[in-house]
């Protein structure tokens, strides 16, 4: 699959209308995708949720729960064919703006132990590495995985 530009994007409010072209992206890009519910209960708990868009064309997206001075980044995700062209990384850092610009100090998320890739651009981002949850993700086959832990001090 050849990579596709999309030169001017913007994000804007993760809205109902969107949630078809979402709910398409998450079932290709993960073996164990959040279902449309888990976004509604997003939407309608007031969590961040922004959608990355290039006109009509959604690039990725993102969930984020504001806590007490802290974030807790709950879902990032690019179409796959927009993958490995730097807008996981604009994601993250306009995460990073939103949650300093509500008084957050640290930013959180979790990652499957086996998604090298993800806890690679986290890293990449200034993410460390601070803990192992046991057993955090549903896995093929009733299997559970585990999940790393990563922060990022805002």
């Amino acid at each position: 699959m050849s990579a596709v530009l999309a030169p001017q994007a913007a994000f804007v409010p993760l809205t109902l209308a969107h949630l078809d072209a979402l709910m398409e992206i998450e079932q290709v890009a993960y073996a164990q995708p959040w279902s449309r519910g888990n976004f509604l209960d997003s939407i309608n708990m007031g969590y961040e949720c922004q959608a990355l868009m290039a006109g009509e064309e959604m690039l990725g997206y993102f969930v984020v729960m504001m806590g007490v001075q802290e974030a807790h980044l709950l879902n990032i995700t690019v179409a796959p064919r927009y993958q490995r062209q730097g807008w996981a990384r604009l994601m993250l850092e306009a995460i990073a703006l939103w949650a300093r610009g509500r008084g957050a100090r640290m930013l959180w998320l979790e990652v499957r132990v086996g998604n090298e890739r993800a806890r690679a651009v986290y890293a990449a981002g200034g993410f460390q590495s601070v803990g192992v949850r046991r057993n955090y993700y549903p896995a093929a086959q009733g299997r559970r995985e585990d999940a790393v832990m990563m922060c990022l001090t805002l």
